[in-house]
Order: C-alpha cells, then structure tokens, then sequence
C-alpha cells in the first residue's frame, strides 16, 4: 500500500507554471507518460492537427472499427466513466488499507508491526519502481492494452488479497496489486485524452484529478466501514468495480495505434531499484528485532548501497533509463523532488501513526477512526485549488517550506498535547487540521516546482522521477515508525514511542522546509 496522497489529488494547483505548460504538466505529472500525451493535452493555439501514421503492418488495430462506428461524445463518455471507475478504486485503496492495519494484526494471530508493515511497502516499493516501466511498455504495446491488463491484475489481487491466509500470502498479493496499479495509472489519462476534443481537455484532465480528491476524502470513512464488517471486504470491494471496468474497457475504450518503435524500459534498473530500497527498509523495520549492530542489519545496509550504485551506474549508461540523471543536476528540480522525499516521509509517518494511535492508544472503532482522520484529507483539495496567488506572491520555495513547517508544528502539537486518555477536539483534530493545511501548501507546490524546473520536453520524465521518490519516502516513513514504535512496554512506553515517532516525523518536516528553501525565488531562474 503506498501511504501517500493519491497523484491526482496534488494535480490541482497551476502555481507558476503558464497555463499551456501547466495543463501540459498536469496530463502527465503524476502517470510518467510519453512526451505524446503531454502534446495530446495542450496541442497550443498553433499546432495543427495530427498527421495520421501510416496503418500497422498487419493492418488496422483490432477495434478501430468499433472505436469509429460510435460518435466522439459517446465514446468520451463512456471513456470516462470506465477510466474513472478504475482510477477511483487504486485512489481509495490508498487509504481504506491503511485503517485496516489494527484488525489486519488481530485476524493474522497478532503479527507485529514490523511484519504488517510489508503490507503497505510492498505496495510502495513495486509501484516506485514499476511505473515508467509500465507507461514505456504501454506507449509501446498500446494504451488500450496496458489499460485493460493493470485493471485485471489489480482486480485479480484484490480477490487474493481478501482470500490471503496469511501475512506473506497478503504481501505477495499486494505487490501484484501495484503493479496491476502501476500500469493502470499512466494509460488511464491517456485514453480519456485520446477520446476527448482538444478544447475540451482541460476540463477532461479536471475532471479525472478531481477523481483522487474524492476517493481520499471518503477513503478512511469507507475503509472505517468496511473493517467494521471484516477487513476482507477492504479487498473484496474492488472486484465487482474491475470486473464490470473489464468487460466494458474491452468493448467500449478506443485501441490508439502503439509506438511500436518506442524504446524497451530499462527492467534491469527496475528489478535493483526495486530491491534496493527493499533492503533499505528490511534493515530499518527489524533493526529493532535484529539490533543495529547484527550481521542481518549491517548487511541489508551494504545490500542497498550495492545496490543502489548499481542501479546509478546502470541509469547512467542505459539508453531510456528508470531515471534520466541529467535531471538531478537541475538545481531546482533536485531540491523540489528531494523536499518531496523527506516530506514523503513524514507524511507516511503521519498516517499510519494516527491511526494506530486511535485504534490502539484510544480504543476506536475502525469507522471512528475514518472519522477521526478524514477532517485532514478534506483539507487538502480546497487549499490545493486557491494556493496559487500564494505561490506567485511567495515564490515556490517559500510557500512549500511554510507548508512543511506547519506540518511539523501538527506533529509537534500531538507529541505534547495528547496523552491516553481520549480527548478528541482538543488533541487529535487540531493536529489533523494543522498538518492538512501543511499538505496543502507543501506537497502540490513541491511537485509543482519540480515541474517547472524542465523544459515541457521532460515534464513525463520528471513526474516520474518525483513519483519514485515520493513513494521512496512513504516507504522509509513506515519504516522508520516501525523501528520507533517497536514493542513498548506499557500504555506509559507506547505514549514515548509514539511522541517519539511524532517528533522524528516533525523534524524530517523540517529538514523538507529547509530544503524547499533552495528553489529559486519568483524571477530569480528561468526553465532549465
């Protein structure tokens, strides 16, 4: 599960981007796609139309005939509602699972936290390092395709997430939930735009944002509700949702001819992205059990430094590489995506500590504990849309800084105002409160400024990188809880560790501040 905000959710706010370039930007920041799909968004006042390709060789695609015989706005319609459908259920997946954590330890005979935690990063880690694989292979093999696969093994996980018998059956079946995620994700965009008229896109591209704003604002309600019956259901909700998106995706979703002669993604550099930042969080989620000085840590710690040069070495040869390393030479860019890991961080720490703390520390039901979270995830849309005056007065790096900082100070107000005894109004919402505001200005800024630090030509590239790094960032957060909050010994040693974690999570929102302050003011650098 990857403990982050849904992509569309911090799709919202132009910032300083102009606004051709920023609906350019808002088609792919989140999915990684082609540079096509960035033209396909925002052709520009003078670009004339597309020259249609030459047919496949082995001729037309299959459905072409079907995709033409229907007018444009039955099939945009239709379009729609089938990508959203799919869109809909990997957003509020990202939420419900996390509220199921408390009654996923219960069923599984009481598994530590170190053991459930997998199920969250196993999401993360996959859907990291397989989502420019995936929109690479679809633009390659075609939208369609790519669409209607993820769905069906998203779909498919689903069921064998809800029939898991245990704790590894269910990690083994989350990660093929991601990477049924990871291809859905970057072709979803793609075929509502491919079906859409271009004056009609914008509103297109809104309309599929406002997708993830929905599903995380109902997320932990719905997941409340949901483990209230058994948390099988958490699961078990996406299947019938897959199977009609299915058999309507295979009847009704337009067949865009692929690029066939699109470069193959570098899967090499996937698989030791993948296990690099596997071991990294190994060593971090049982250092606890193992000792930090065990051969086991030690080795998980050098595993992923091998690793990971592995994987830098690899990216700097490789002809269409995970990650384009000239970008990280882009002042702006690094410091915009490396703001965005370290607030990753503390914002997984964020939503897995509030929940546990309402479940375990208060005794919350599930549903009251969607309840009691979701005040901060509504937040997040309103400021997300009405920031941009701000960021325009402030520059990118000012406004992004005072949302990690407020972020912070929610963390803060937990570790010292809440204590065992339940006292919701006055503890728990004015943090939820505080740090929802935090997301707001911070995290659509960040990823923002990242964007406008590349030239429109990189805007694909660059939203996946910052992706990898986000999800990077959620998955140390979990690990670095896991290792703080241990086995406490006592409500008084778990009251510690939780403010502990609270505080390291704050002081990692710092540390984001700090970095975000190294972008350029307003005027001060123009476009790499």
């Amino acid at each position: 599960m990857s403990i982050r905000l849904p992509e569309p959710f911090i799709a919202l706010t132009p910032t300083r981007l102009p606004s051709q370039t920023y609906w350019r930007y808002l088609a792919v920041m989140t999915v990684g796609k082609s540079n096509s799909l960035a033209a396909a968004a925002d052709p520009g006042p003078s670009a004339p139309p597309a020259e249609p390709g030459p047919p496949p060789a082995n001729g037309p695609a299959k459905g072409s005939a079907n995709a033409s015989a229907k007018s444009p706005s039955t099939g945009s319609r239709a379009t729609a509602w089938i990508v959203s459908a799919g869109v809909f259920v990997v957003n509020l997946d990202l939420f419900i699972v996390n509220v199921a954590v408390p009654a996923l330890g219960d069923s599984f005979g009481g598994s530590s936290l170190a053991s459930l935690s997998w199920v969250l990063n196993a999401y993360a880690i996959v859907f990291a390092a397989l989502l420019v694989v995936a929109g690479r292979l679809a633009d390659r093999y075609g939208h369609r395709r790519g669409f209607l696969l993820g769905l069906a093994a998203f779909t498919v996980a689903s069921a064998l997430c809800a029939v898991a018998p245990g704790v590894g059956w269910l990690v083994a079946a989350r990660a093929l939930q991601a990477a049924g995620a990871a291809a859905l994700m970057p072709t979803s965009l793609a075929l509502l735009l491919v079906n859409t008229a271009p004056e009609r896109r914008p509103q297109a591209i809104r309309s599929w944002a406002a997708i993830g704003g929905i599903a995380a604002g109902l997320g932990p309600v719905i997941g409340g509700l949901l483990v209230e019956a058994d948390w099988r259901w958490v699961f078990l909700v996406n299947v019938p949702v897959g199977a009609v998106g299915l058999v309507a995706g295979a009847r009704l979703l337009p067949d865009a001819r692929p690029d066939r002669d699109g470069r193959l993604p570098d899967l090499v550099g996937a698989a030791l992205l993948t296990l690099a930042i596997g071991a990294l969080a190994l060593g971090l989620v049982k250092s606890d059990a193992w000792g930090w000085s065990s051969p086991e840590v030690i080795g998980s710690l050098v595993a992923t430094v091998v690793l990971a040069g592995a994987f830098w070495l690899r990216s700097a040869r490789h002809s269409a590489p995970i990650v384009e390393l000239s970008m990280l030479r882009t002042p702006a860019f690094a410091a915009a995506t490396l703001a965005a890991l370290l607030f990753s961080v503390a914002f997984a720490a964020l939503l897995l500590t509030s929940v546990l703390w309402c479940q375990q520390m208060w005794g919350y039901s599930a549903i009251r504990t969607g309840l009691a979270i979701a005040p901060g995830p509504l937040v997040v849309p309103l400021l997300a849309v009405t920031s941009g005056p701000v960021v325009r007065r402030l520059g990118a790096g000012r406004t992004a800084a005072g949302g990690c900082l407020l972020f912070a100070v929610g963390l803060g107000w937990w570790a010292v105002a809440l204590d065992t005894t339940p006292h919701y109004a006055a503890g728990l919402l004015p943090g939820m409160l505080i740090t929802g505001i935090g997301v707001g200005f911070a995290l659509p800024t960040l990823v923002g400024a990242a964007a406008a630090a590349l030239p429109p030509s990189r805007f694909a590239t660059g939203s996946a990188v910052t992706t990898m790094a986000r999800q990077t960032g959620s998955v140390l957060g979990v690990a670095l809880m896991v290792t703080l909050l241990a086995t406490p010994d006592g409500p008084a040693g778990a009251l510690d560790a939780f403010r502990h974690g609270w505080w390291a999570a704050a002081a990692t929102a710092v540390l984001a501040a700090a970095t975000a302050l190294a972008l350029p003011r307003p005027g001060a650098a123009g476009r790499a």
